[in-house]
C-alpha cells in the first residue's frame, strides 16, 4: 500500500501547506533561453510537496542518506588525480574505488540529488553539502597547472585517459563521467543560486569545448562509441541556461550518428545495443530540438521513445536484459536475474516528460510514465534500510528476489560506501524529485497527470491544490481547490487508458464530462475556495500477454502490476496460472488470491514485493491462440487494432491506434472451424473486408455475423510469436495502410508482400 510508514523528516509546516521558502525561490536561476515547441509547463520543485504516503517514505529515506554521506569521502578521487591532499578520508569501493573506470561519476548525482533536496525542501544541510563539495572542486580545477591538466579540466582520471580515447583505445568511460559533474554543478547553480559552481561549470565545459573543437567529424563518431552519458543533453542545457551558442556547438558534436540516423529514418536497430548507453543520448535529441526546432531531433527521440515503450518494455516498465535491447518484442524470451536496469528507466521518465511538455494531449506518455515509476522505480528502494539503498536490476525470473545476487549484477542492494553504481546514482537524484511530474500548468489551465497525495502551492495565482488519495489501493482520489480562485478556470485530470468507466465530480454532484481511457477530462468553471474535486478511476485485473508470447502473462489491477508471494520457495519455470481465480480479498490493501499449479497462492502489488521470492510472469494454464479476448497488436507499428471513434455501427473502419485500454481495442477470437472470427468486444460486430473484396488496399471493418467468407480468417504462425491473419474470401492479409507507424492509420487487406505491418500478435487479455 502507498502509504506512509513514519513521521518522516520533513517538516510538517510545508507537508501540510505547500508553502515555498521565500529564500529558496529567489536563489533558483532560471534560464535565460525558453524551450522551444512545448505547451505545457512544470511547477518549480518547492511549490510541490509530498504528504503521507510511499512516495515520501522513500524521499525521507533517500534525504537520510544525503545529510550522512561523507564529502571528503566522495572527494577523494578528485582531490588525488588533481594532486591536492586527501585530507585523511578514506577511499570508496565498488565504482568509485581508486582504480575503477566509472570513479567519480556519482559524485555529480549527489550534487544534484543535494540541489534538489534545497529546492523542494529548503534542507540546508544538503544545501551546505552542494557548495562545500563545489567549493572543494574549484580547488581542484584549481589546480591544474601543478597537476599537469589543462585549464577547466576537472576529473577522477588523468587527462590522458581522453587522449587515450581519441586515439580509440578508450580506457574509462570518461565523458561519461564529466557529464555527471556538469549535470551536478548545473543543479547546484540553478536551484541553489551558486555563482561558485557556474564559475566551475563554465570552466569545464570550456575544457569539453576545446578538447572536441580539435577533432574532425570522424574523429569525434570515434570517440562517441564509448558511453558518454547525456553530454549532448547537459550541454544544451548549458546553453539554454545561458543563451551562449558556443554550448550549443559543443552540445552538437556529441550527436553520435550511429545511434540517430536509424532512429531519424524511424527503424528499430536497438537490438545488441547496450541500453543505458542510448537513452541519455534521446534525451539529448529532444533538448536540442527544444533549443533548435530542428524537427530531426525530435523525431529521433519520438520514434526512440515509441520503439522502447512498445516493443522492448517490461510489464513494470523497464527494459533491457543485461543492460542490452534484444531483439524487437522479446520479452518473454528474457524473463531473468538482470532485467531492468534502474538507470534506464529514470532516463526513459526523463525522456517521457520532455515528449509529453511537447504533446501535453497524449495521455500515453503518462500512462507509461505511471507505469515505470510505479512498479519499476518505487520498488527498486529498499524499504527497509534507512538510507533507502537500490537495485541495480529487478529481477523478472521465475522465484526472483530483490536484494539478492551476485555483486551489481544481480538484484543486491547499494551500500554506504561501497557500491556507487550508475542505478545509486540516478536512485538518489529520481527520489529527490518525486513530485516533479504530477501536476503542470499552461495559462489558467491545471493538469494532473499523477494520483499522489501531495499540496501544490500554486503561488502564480494564489492557489493551493490539496490532493489526497490512497491510490492505487483506492480507485479515488480528490482534488480540493482553496485560495483566490474565483476566475473561471480549467482542471485537465489524466484518464488511464485501462480506465473504463471513470467518473469525475465536484462537491458531490456528478460533472457532464467526457473520460475517455487514454486522454484527458476538463473541467472548466468559476472554482470558489473549498471545491473538491473527485476522481473515481474504476480498476480491474487484466492478464497482459508478453509482445512474443500470448500464453506469458502478467496480471494488472488498474496501474499496478500483481506479483505471487512464492516465499522462500524456488521456482525453475513460470508457474501456470488460472486467471479466472484471481480474487481481491482486501479493500483496504491490494490483497488477491489465485490458484497457480493447482495450488493457492498470494498476490500483491510488485512495488511491494520485498523480502520474499516472487513471479511477476505467469504461464496461461496452457491456453492457446483460439478463444478468449486479444488485442491485435501490429508487428510494424506495435499499434494496436480498434475501431474508428469506438464506432458501434456497421461500416464502422478498423485503424490501429495507441493501446489506451479502450473496449474497442479487444476482439474476441471465435473458432469457426480452420477458421476465426474476430468479435470486438465494444460493438459486438465482427471483423470483415468492404463490399467482400479481393483487392489489395480493400477497406477492413466491423459488421453484423451474417456468415460472409470474409468474416473468416485464418491463423499462420510465423514461428516467433507473430501470425499472418489470411481472410478466407480473399486470401489476402489483415495490413495497415502504406506501411504506416501512425496512429489512426487504417487497416486493408494485402498481399503477402513480407512487410511488417502484414504480421501481428495475439496478446490475451483474459
Amino acid at each position: 500500500m502507498l502509504q506512509a510508514t513514519g513521521a518522516g523528516i520533513v517538516a510538517g509546516v510545508a507537508a501540510a501547506t505547500g508553502v515555498v521558502d521565500v529564500r529558496r525561490a529567489e536563489a533558483s536561476v532560471a534560464p535565460v533561453r525558453a524551450d522551444i515547441g512545448v505547451s505545457a509547463y512544470a511547477f518549480d520543485l518547492g511549490q510541490v510537496q509530498l504528504t503521507a504516503s510511499r512516495w515520501l517514505d522513500n524521499q525521507n529515506r533517500t534525504l537520510s542518506y544525503l545529510r550522512f554521506v561523507d564529502v571528503d569521502r566522495l572527494l577523494y578521487n578528485f582531490r588525488a588525480n588533481h594532486r591536492l591532499p586527501t585530507n585523511g578520508a578514506m577511499a570508496n569501493g565498488g565504482w568509485d574505488a581508486t582504480d575503477f573506470p566509472f570513479r567519480t561519476h556519482v559524485q555529480g548525482h549527489f550534487l544534484s540529488a543535494w540541489a534538489q533536496a534545497y529546492a523542494v525542501l529548503g534542507d540546508t544541510t544538503c544545501r551546505d553539502k552542494a557548495n562545500s563539495m563545489v567549493a572543494e572542486l574549484a580547488k581542484c580545477q584549481a589546480n591544474n597547472g601543478v597537476a599537469g591538466f589543462n585549464t577547466g579540466y576537472l576529473s577522477g582520471f588523468p587527462e590522458s585517459d581522453f587522449t587515450a580515447l581519441e586515439a580509440g583505445r578508450a580506457v574509462s568511460v570518461s565523458y561519461y563521467c564529466i557529464h555527471k559533474t556538469l549535470a551536478g554543478l548545473l543543479d547546484v547553480w540553478r536551484y541553489v543560486g551558486s555563482t561558485q559552481a557556474r564559475d566551475v561549470l563554465l570552466r569545464l565545459a570550456g575544457w569539453v569545448d576545446w578538447r572536441t573543437g580539435r577533432l574532425s567529424y570522424a574523429q569525434m563518431q570515434t570517440v562517441l562509441g564509448t558511453e558518454f552519458g547525456g553530454m549532448n543533453a547537459v550541454l544544451t542545457d548549458i546553453y539554454q541556461q545561458t543563451g551562449d551558442a558556443r554550448w550549443l556547438t559543443t552540445a552538437q558534436r556529441f550527436d553520435h550518428a550511429a545511434a540517430f540516423n536509424p532512429l531519424a529514418s524511424n527503424q528499430d536497430q536497438l537490438n545488441g545495443q547496450h541500453a543505458n548507453t542510448n537513452i541519455p543520448k534521446w534525451v539529448g535529441a529532444a533538448r536540442e530540438y527544444k533549443a533548435t526546432g530542428t524537427t530531426r531531433y525530435r523525431d529521433i527521440a519520438v520514434n526512440a521513445w515509441n520503439f522502447t515503450v512498445n516493443a522492448h518494455t517490461y510489464v513494470i516498465g523497464g527494459n533491457s536484459q543485461a543492460e542490452h535491447f534484444h531483439a524487437p518484442n522479446a520479452i518473454a524470451g528474457y524473463l531473468a536475474k538482470d532485467t531492468c536496469e534502474h538507470c534506464n528507466s529514470y532516463n526513459m521518465l526523463k525522456l517521457t516528460r520532455e515528449l509529453w511538455l511537447l504533446n501535453p494531449d497524449n495521455a500515453a506518455y503518462f500512462d507509461f510514465y505511471e507505469q515505470a515509476l510505479l512498479n519499476h522505480v518505487i520498488g527498486a528502494q529498499n524499504p527497509a534500510d534507512a538510507h533507502g539503498h537500490i537495485t541495480y536490476f529487478t529481477p523478472l525470473n521465475p522465484g526472483g528476489r530483490r536484494g539478492v545476487g551476485p555483486a551489481w549484477g544481480g538484484g543486491t542492494w547499494s551500500t554506504d560506501y561501497n557500491s556507487f553504481w550508475c542505478c545509486q546514482g540516478t536512485g538518489i537524484e529520481v527520489n529527490t524529485k518525486l513530485m516533479d511530474s504530477i501536476y503542470f500548468y499552461n495559462g489558467t489551465t491545471l493538469t494532473v497527470n499523477l494520483f499522489m497525495p501531495s499540496v501544490l502551492n500554486w503561488s502564480q495565482r494564489g492557489i493551493r491544490v490539496t490532493q489526497t488519495t490512497s491510490y492505487p489501493v483506492s480507485d479515488t482520489t480528490t482534488l480540493q481547490i482553496t485560495g483566490s480562485v474565483s476566475d473561471p478556470w480549467s482542471i485537465r485530470i489524466r484518464i488511464p487508458g485501462w480506465a473504463n468507466g471513470a467518473t469525475i465530480s465536484v462537491n458531490g454532484v456528478a460533472q457532464s464530462v467526457t473520460t475517455t481511457p487514454g486522454g484527458y477530462a476538463t473541467i472548466t468553471r468559476s472554482w470558489s475556495s473549498g471545491d473538491t474535486v473527485t476522481v473515481r478511476l474504476p480498476m480491474q485485473v487484466v492478464a497482459r500477454a508478453t509482445n512474443d508470447n500470448a500464453n506469458v502473462v502478467a496480471l494488472t489491477y488498474g496501474p499496478t502490476v500483481l506479483a505471487g508471494n512464492y516465499g522462500n520457495s524456488t521456482l525453475s519455470s513460470l508457474p501456470a496460472l488460472t486467471i479466472s481465480s484471481v480474487t481481491r480479498t482486501s479493500s483496504s490493501a491490494l490483497a488477491f488470491t489465485a490458484t497457480a499449479n493447482g495450488s493457492p497462492v498470494n498476490l500483491g502489488p510488485f512495488y511491494d514485493a520485498q523480502g520474499y521470492n516472487y513471479t511477476v510472469y505467469w504461464a496461461a494454464n496452457g491456453q492457446g491462440p483460439a478463444g478468449g479476448s486479444y488485442r491485435l497488436v501490429n508487428a510494424g507499428s506495435g499499434l494496436v487494432l480498434g475501431v474508428q471513434n469506438m464506432s458501434t455501427a456497421d461500416g464502422g473502419l478498423a485503424l490501429q491506434w495507441t493501446d489506451n485500454g479502450t473496449a474497442d481495442h479487444n476482439w474476441e477470437m471465435i473458432s469457426d472451424g480452420s477458421a476465426v472470427r474476430f468479435r470486438n468486444v465494444n460493438s459486438g460486430k465482427v471483423l470483415g473486408v468492404q463490399n467482400m473484396s479481393t483487392a489489395d488496399n480493400a477497406a477492413v471493418l466491423q459488421w453484423a455475423d451474417n456468415g460472409t467468407a470474409d468474416h473468416r480468417w485464418t491463423l499462420l504462425d510465423q514461428g516467433d510469436g507473430t501470425y499472418k491473419i489470411r481472410n478466407v474470401n480473399s486470401g489476402k492479409l489483415l495490413a495497415i495502410q502504406n506501411n504506416s507507424t501512425a496512429n489512426g492509420a487504417f487497416a486493408v487487406q494485402d498481399s503477402d508482400n513480407g512487410t511488417a505491418d502484414n504480421r501481428w500478435r495475439l496478446v490475451r487479455n483474459s
